[in-house]
């Protein structure tokens, strides 16, 4: 009743009665990092924008100044993931500029079936299995190398043709059992796929488990030796049990057990959901004996075959988590081919490596970047606070004129023009940074519920990319950690700039695009924020990549039948130069043993070198036995670039050893490689 006569007694007095409080101090806010302020908004901000609508968020918040507030409003580290005001800002500069990108590209974008699987296995090297010609091509000697769930998900694809085929009443021209010659009539648990509705795979986020406790069966074809297929890496040293490391030396598809049998208490990774800990893990790189590869240390014939491996596996993990993987069509468009906005990365590379060779990331790119970290990195709002839209596109139409007539005067360029032309580079890409055809599976990456998966996700993506895509991403990347690094200085912490570059790396198509875009926004600023924090992880190759592709190195090499005259003369004339090699080399080596390896370095005084391995020997005293006793720190020599030791030929291309790399489990796993001591290509 005491409430009730106050009540009453502000009513009588003209005055507002107070029906609800809702609480705004920060001990109810799950902040990141600690601020001395809290944020401006609630928790609630994100399905208040949903129900509101873009366009009318939008419009309500036009009566507020465009300008960034001053610097006591805004504490440094205001990376709450409630807040995602700086996304909101970012979509509308960029809506206000009409620069979204590639809206013609998707609108026919969808595949049927047949188009689909034709896709798939075309871009897994498997093509050979529909057109009928399977002694051409890598795809017998991959097929020989496949794990068994990997193997069943080629026989799913496989299958999954033949039945669209037969549905158009056309006969394909090879029939599955041609493939798998066993026919398979054990019971496969459904898996609740969940379908893409739109170009941009947007799906549901939650986690979604099997729900069925019997084993997924065996492809028959390849039942043989899979259970010892898992991995041949050496154990990683020291080896590390902890929840936060991840494991190089099995397949992501084999580790998620407790998903495939549909106990979600047993699975470690789903006990961390996003939600619940807003707090990143961090993931720690393993350091296995065979040394950790970068993308950069691989052979291009290599990093191929690592593309085909990738693409199978990570179609089975997206499988073995219950998500279906679709594809958007690879869209032809005509592009411009000379200028520097909306022209193909790979069009941009070829006109800057005719006048420097080697390069890899486009010119412009890298120019932008370096204007921003000679100005920008400690500019208060880099990357946020636009520049003037009439300054920026005043200096866009001169870098199209003068850039590569090196007549442009980056001089006048400011730290914010520099950020609105970088950003409207990535956007007006003719086809998107992260790829048309991968962009539903990066969106199905960002409704996984464990961020251990999650990592595996991208990791996975991230070796599909094209060469040029991927270079220019991690240039992209590398200079992202930079701002957060100077975090203190621009008031930039890894949640602001994560949602400044979502809108511009992940764009929405489509009829239902604004709808997609709330549901995602979030989950397109994580996605960034694991790409920038783990992106030395990302960039490093799984070591049971390498090791099938050794795999597959060693089957392709046995199974290759020479195809014509002139290729059997070739290769009885490769014969015959062998052989005399090998005469040379062992008339060189008689007194040598077991673990004795023969070092070549082309460009040393010394140029061979016999070395006796044992289990300390590193490739970094490989690299300081020979700069000793060619005198390195001379003068004559401190002007050669730094050497490193490359593992070449036998059952891999090249690989550029980590000088961590212990020689003889090296030795061990290609007794027949050459040992070369050369300067890197990059």
């Amino acid at each position: 009743m005491i409430f009730w006569r106050s009540a009453m007694e502000i009513k009588d007095s003209c005055s507002v009665i107070l029906t609800a409080y809702h609480s705004y101090t920060p001990s109810t806010i799950h902040l990141v990092d600690e601020g001395n302020e809290p944020p401006r908004h609630s928790p609630c901000r994100k399905e208040q924008y949903q129900g509101k609508g873009l366009r009318g968020r939008m419009s309500s918040r036009r009566t507020r100044p465009p300008t960034s507030p001053s610097p006591p409003e805004r504490p440094a580290a205001r990376d709450s993931q409630d807040s995602m005001e700086d996304y909101w800002s970012e979509v509308k500069n960029i809506e206000e500029d009409g620069q979204r990108g590639h809206e013609d590209l998707l609108e026919r974008g969808s595949m049927d079936e047949v188009e689909l699987e034709e896709a798939w296995l075309q871009e897994a090297g498997l093509s050979t299995l529909v057109s009928g010609a399977l002694g051409e091509g890598p795809a017998e000697a991959l097929l020989s190398t496949l794990t068994r769930s990997q193997a069943a998900m080629v026989k799913k694809r496989v299958d999954n043709y033949t039945l669209t085929m037969r549905k158009r009443n056309k006969q394909p021209t090879r029939h599955v059992r041609d493939v798998f010659s066993t026919p398979d009539t054990s019971p496969v648990d459904p898996i609740p796929s969940v379908s893409s509705k739109s170009p941009n795979g947007h799906m549901p986020s939650r986690c979604i488990h099997r729900t069925s406790s019997r084993g997924r069966p065996a492809c028959p074809s390849f039942s043989q030796s899979t259970e010892c297929r898992v991995s041949e890496c050496p154990p990683c040293s020291p080896p590390q049990d902890t929840s936060d490391s991840l494991s190089f030396e099995v397949p992501y598809s084999e580790d998620i057990t407790a998903h495939r049998r549909g106990r979600h208490g047993d699975c470690k990774d789903c006990q961390r959901i996003r939600g619940d800990d807003p707090d990143l893990p961090t993931f720690q790189l393993p350091r296995p004996k065979l040394g950790l590869t970068r993308i950069q240390d691989l052979s291009c014939e290599d990093m191929k075959k690592i593309g085909y491996i990738s693409l199978i596996e990570l179609t089975t993990f997206y499988d073995g988590l219950g998500i279906e993987l679709k594809r958007n069509r690879a869209a032809r468009s005509k592009a411009r081919e000379s200028g520097i906005f909306g022209v193909p990365l790979t069009t941009l590379l070829d006109n800057d490596q005719k006048k420097f060779p080697g390069s890899k990331v486009p010119l412009v790119f890298r120019k932008l970047l370096s204007k921003l970290e000679q100005t920008g990195l400690q500019a208060e709002g880099i990357l946020r606070v636009p520049g003037s839209a009439s300054r920026v596109k005043h200096l866009r139409q001169e870098l199209e004129q003068k850039f590569y007539e090196d007549r442009f005067d980056w001089e006048q360029v400011r730290h914010n023009d520099a950020a609105g032309l970088l950003k409207m580079f990535i956007r007006e890409l003719p086809y998107p940074l992260l790829t048309l055809q991968h962009a539903p599976a990066f969106a199905a990456a960002q409704n996984i519920s464990s961020p251990r998966h999650q990592i595996q996700a991208l990791h996975l993506l991230i070796m599909l990319l094209p060469e040029p895509n991927r270079d220019t991403l991690k240039a992209l990347l590398e200079f992202l950690r930079k701002v957060v690094a100077y975090e203190e200085k621009n008031r930039m912490g890894l949640w602001n700039v994560s949602m400044i570059v979502a809108p511009n790396l992940f764009t929405y198509r489509g009829k239902n695009a604004k709808q997609e875009e709330m549901q995602g926004a979030a989950g397109a600023a994580h996605l960034v924020r694991l790409l920038i924090i783990h992106q030395d992880l990302l960039w490093t190759v799984p070591c049971f990549l390498i090791s099938h592709v050794r795999k597959l190195n060693e089957a392709g090499a046995s199974k290759k039948p020479p195809s014509s005259e002139k290729t059997k003369r070739k290769l009885l004339l490769m014969r015959r130069k062998n052989s005399e090699r090998e005469k040379t080399e062992r008339s060189e080596l008689t007194d040598l043993r077991q673990g004795v390896i023969r070092v070549h370095a082309p460009l040393h005084a010394k140029i061979s070198m016999a070395i006796q391995l044992d289990n300390e020997t590193k490739a970094k005293d490989v690299m300081a036995r020979f700069d000793y006793e060619n005198g390195r720190g001379t003068r004559s020599t401190s002007r050669r670039p730094r050497q490193y030791l490359f593992e070449v030929g036998g059952n891999i291309g090249e690989r550029n050893l980590d000088p961590e790399t212990h020689l003889l489990d090296v030795y061990h796993v290609n007794p027949h490689c050459e040992w070369v001591l050369k300067p890197t290509t990059t």
